[in-house]
């Protein structure tokens, strides 16, 4: 028998897009929306605060760094 440790999961955070403003979840874990994508991107210098990129604009970051 295992033994489970009841440990919560932590909260998803709400964040808004500093490119577009939209707003989305962000679960701080390795099954947040961003671990599936093909895209893997250090944090743009030009986001204003440096946090996460929504899906949308993530993608276009990802194709214009990739031309």
């Amino acid at each position: 028998m295992t033994k489970r440790f009841g440990i919560p999961a932590p909260a998803a955070r709400r964040l808004v897009c500093s490119r577009c403003g939209a707003e989305f979840a962000c679960n701080l874990s390795s099954d947040c929306w961003c671990a599936d994508e093909s895209a893997k991107l250090p944090m743009p210098e030009d986001s204003g605060d440096g946090d996460c990129l929504c899906r949308d604009c993530l993608r276009k970051a990802s194709a214009t760094a990739v031309h």
